[in-house]
């Protein structure tokens, strides 16, 4: 036994300066950095652009690699596909200009060691001065004046059940059903509140595309304001799966439903549906009476524009990428806004173009954008390919009400964590 101690014991110190040697790396073997020949991706128009890609293996510059690339406008057919090779670390791919603002896209992949690695980047020309082919319609005002009244004429009829299993020591969370809309339409919504006694701003949550369980926003409570996070198409989110799945199913491509007239459009009760969150955000005894916010993400983001625009209780809003804008970019050979309703979905319309054309005209985020009297939070990335910047920049460029405008060129559908306490300190300044 005493033999077998010492060999095992042996074995092991033999064993241990190897694993040592063949420890897990602290960084990758190839590692390489997409830049543009403009540092921040900004572009005049008429500017030639290129990218730049820096490459190394394990320290080692990359050689003789070939970089495959196509570029064009965004979201438009490639213009040229080419080859470059790396060169001491180094490869240049040229992306031209445009001789209108706007962005190109550059989609790039090599292969290195056997793995393919697949990149985009997007740059700016002149993106301050984009104007949106969006026009407003000469009823537009006297159009959701009327739903606002209609809307009004429903009673809430709020039911508010406590949910423990998503509340902890400082947060309280119940969930919400209120009645909005037509006659027996609802909307389900995620209360949370601060515990601690007290008056607080309210802030309402709409959410993006789809049909999906809504969760409660508790890092704004957390930050002292009371969350509604919203479903905009009255499912409940406790439900179980084979109820969701059923109501998933019956919703599917509630995006051209009701397209027909702009009256019996689906976003018109979404919209409603956004104001009576509103509605009842301000009839909560804690609410301070004064501070009412608004703040997404994608379609959440064209959602918080909307209320800001149709309901004169908000004082501030944050939006993020908003969708819906821009719709008919497409038609004029320019990116448009999600859901692309006029390029890869035109299939799924089932009225004439015409006709959706007017009515999305009332539905459209760019003609809420315009009518915008509060102050704003606003942020998108270049590498965005779900809500395209060509459609957010047009949109935030009719604002005329004071606006934050953040951009990360390098972020795409999505927002870096900085960028969104960075939001959260904004929308914490506006609180009077």
């Amino acid at each position: 036994m005493k033999r077998l101690c010492l060999v095992g014991g042996l074995l092991c110190l033999l064993q241990s300066p190897v694993s040592a040697q063949i420890s897990k790396a602290g960084r990758e073997f190839l590692e390489y950095i997409v830049t543009t020949s403009n540092p921040d991706r900004n572009y005049r128009v008429g500017e030639e652009a290129s990218v730049r890609i820096l490459g190394y293996a394990g320290g080692v510059p990359l050689d003789g690699v070939k970089v495959c690339y196509s570029v064009g406008d965004e979201m438009m057919p490639a213009e040229r596909t080419d080859t470059v090779t790396f060169s001491n670390g180094k490869a240049i791919l040229p992306i031209g200009t445009r001789q209108e603002p706007g962005f190109r896209t550059c989609q790039l992949h090599f292969t290195f060691d056997g793995k393919v690695r697949k990149d985009l980047v997007k740059v700016a020309y002149s993106p301050e001065t984009i104007r949106p082919y969006t026009e407003m319609p000469e009823d537009f005002a006297k159009f959701w004046e009327k739903a606002l009244k209609q809307g009004q004429k429903v009673p809430m009829k709020p039911e508010v059940t406590p949910v423990p299993h998503l509340s902890n020591d400082s947060i309280e969370v119940s969930l919400v059903k209120l009645q909005c809309g037509e006659e027996g339409r609802y909307i389900c919504g995620y209360l949370a509140k601060p515990r601690r006694a007290g008056k607080y701003p309210v802030v309402m949550n709409p959410p993006g595309a789809g049909v999906k369980r809504i969760q409660p926003t508790l890092d704004y409570a957390a930050q002292g304001f009371i969350t509604l996070a919203i479903d905009i198409h009255g499912v409940n989110p406790l439900a179980s799966d084979e109820e969701f799945e059923a109501d998933r199913k019956r919703l599917g491509g509630y995006l051209y439903k009701g397209m027909e007239t702009p009256d019996s459009y689906y976003y018109k009760n979404v919209y409603l549906g956004c104001v009576r969150a509103i509605d009842y955000l301000c009839s909560l005894p804690e609410f301070d009476g004064k501070n009412v916010g608004v703040a997404g993400g994608s379609q959440g983001g064209a959602l918080t524009i909307v209320t800001a625009a149709l309901d004169k209780r908000v004082t501030f809003l944050a939006a993020f990428y908003p969708a819906l804008c821009d719709l008919t970019g497409f038609l004029h050979g320019r990116a448009g806004g999600w859901p692309k309703f006029f390029l890869s979905d035109k299939n799924k319309i089932k009225v004439d173009e015409r006709t959706a054309v007017r009515t999305l005209s009332y539905y459209d985020v760019v003609n809420f954008a315009r009518r915008i009297e509060v102050p704003g939070f606003y942020s998108y990335g270049y590498n965005d390919n779900t809500c395209s910047p060509t459609s957010v920049a047009g949109a935030i460029n009719s604002l005329t009400a004071p606006k934050v405008v953040v951009i990360t060129p390098t972020s795409a559908h999505w927002r870096f964590p900085d960028t969104h306490r960075q939001s959260i300190d904004w929308m914490k300044s506006q609180v009077k």
